[in-house]
C-alpha cells in the first residue's frame, strides 16, 4: 500500500538525518577539542582563578583575558556541546596559554585547582602546626589554635582523643590556597586513619594498650627521641616502666603541662604543675593524652619496643642517649654528661 511505503520511507530519512548530525556533531567536538597549543609558545603557563559564583561567559572572558583561549566564540560553542558551562569549578588554576579546549574543560570541569605543599614535621603540637595549618586554611594561627583546641573535637572526628592532639597526622599534603580548615583537618585525620593497617592493628593487642594509649605513648617517645635509631629503645624504657608500676618522669609531658619549650627545666617548675595530670613526675601510668603528633616511626616503636631491661636514660652532648637498668648507673651517666 502507497501510504504504508511513504511512512516508512519518512522514517528512515528522519534517522539518515539525525545520525549524520550526530556524526558532524562529534566531527565538531572532536576538532574543537584540537584546538590550540601551536608551537613552543604554547607551553607559558598562567594563573587563572576562577572566583566563585562567575558566570560562564565571564569565565570565558577570563580565559581569553589571559591568554588560554584565543577563540572565544569558538570555545562557547564546545564548552557547551560538552556541559561545561554547567560545571565550572571554582578556584585558583595553572593553565598553559594556547591551551586545547579538551585541557581547559578537564581542568575546570574536574576543578585541577593550583595547590600548595604544606609539610608538617613530626612531634609538633597543635599549636606549633597551627601557623602552617592557617595559609592553607585560609585562616590565621590564633582561629586555627581556637578552633581545634576543643577536648570534645575527637568524637567528631573518630580518634581516640581527648581532643586532636596527637591526630593530626605529620606528613606532606597539597592544598589549594584558602580550602578551609575542615578540608585540611579531614586530610591530616584520614593519613592517621590509614596508618593503622591489620598488621598494626595486631601488634597493638599484643601490647595490651589501647589505640589511645600507645599514641600517647608514641608521641613521648617522638619528644624524647632526636635519632630515630633510638626509638625502640626509649620505647622499651617507658614500656618496662608502664610494667612494674614506675613513674614515668618525662621531662616532655611536663613541658606540655607547662604549656612549652623551656631552656632549662628546673625542679621549681615541675613541681609548679605537679596537680596538672599531664605531669608523668606526680602522676602514675600515661598522661591522658598525646603532648604532640608522633610520625609512623614513634608509632610503630611504641608498638614494637625493644627487647631491653632499661629503666632509665639520658641525653649526651651530641643528642644521643646512654642507657642504663639502675638509678646508680643512671647518676654516674648523668655526671659523664655533666648533667647535675
Amino acid at each position: 500500500m502507497p501510504w504504508t511505503h511513504q511512512r516508512i520511507g519518512t522514517e528512515a530519512e528522519r534517522r539518515s538525518v539525525l545520525a549524520g548530525g550526530v556524526l558532524l556533531l562529534a566531527i565538531l567536538v572532536v576538532m574543537l577539542a584540537a584546538t590550540g597549543r601551536h608551537g613552543t609558545a604554547a607551553q607559558d603557563a598562567v594563573l587563572v582563578e576562577i572566583p566563585s559564583g562567575t558566570r560562564f561567559h565571564e569565565v570565558v572572558a577570563i580565559l581569553e583575558d589571559r591568554r588560554v583561549i584565543t577563540q572565544p566564540r569558538l570555545f562557547g560553542v564546545y564548552a557547551r556541546l560538552r556541559s561545561l558551562d554547567r560545571s565550572v569549578k571554582a578556584g585558583v588554576y595553572q593553565l598553559p596559554r594556547g591551551a586545547r579546549f579538551s585541557e581547559v574543560h578537564t581542568a575546570l570541569s574536574r576543578g585541577h585547582v593550583l595547590t600548595h605543599p604544606v609539610t608538617i614535621p613530626e612531634g609538633l603540637t597543635i599549636k606549633g602546626m597551627a601557623g602552617r595549618l592557617a595559609v592553607a586554611a585560609g585562616s590565621d594561627s590564633a582561629t586555627v589554635v581556637n578552633e581545634l583546641s576543643g577536648r570534645g573535637l575527637h568524637a567528631a572526628w573518630n580518634v581516640p582523643g581527648p581532643g586532636l592532639e596527637g591526630y593530626l597526622f605529620p606528613d606532606t599534603y597539597r592544598f589549594a590556597e584558602g580550602v578551609g580548615l575542615e578540608r585540611v583537618v579531614s586530610a591530616m585525620i584520614d593519613r592517621y586513619h590509614r596508618y593503622w593497617t591489620p598488621e598494626r592493628r595486631e601488634r597493638l593487642a599484643a601490647t595490651g594498650l589501647s589505640e589511645g594509649e600507645a599514641v600517647t605513648l608514641a608521641s613521648i617517645v617522638q619528644a624524647e627521641a632526636t635519632l630515630a635509631s633510638e626509638m625502640r629503645t626509649i620505647s622499651s624504657v617507658y614500656h618496662n616502666r608502664l610494667r612494674i608500676g614506675m613513674l614515668l618522669q618525662s621531662d616532655p609531658t611536663v613541658l606540655y603541662a607547662l604549656g612549652g619549650h623551656r631552656r632549662r627545666l628546673l625542679h621549681a617548675a615541675i613541681d609548679s604543675v605537679a596537680d596538672d595530670p599531664y605531669s608523668t613526675y606526680a602522676h602514675p601510668g600515661l598522661p591522658p593524652g598525646p603532648i604532640c603528633a608522633p610520625g609512623a616511626a614513634a608509632l610503630d616503636a611504641a608498638l614494637d619496643p625493644a627487647d631491653t631491661d632499661y629503666l632509665y636514660f639520658v641525653a649526651g652532648p651530641d643528642n644521643s642517649h646512654i642507657f642504663t637498668r639502675s638509678l646508680r648507673e643512671h647518676n654516674a651517666a648523668r655526671r659523664r654528661v655533666g648533667r647535675p
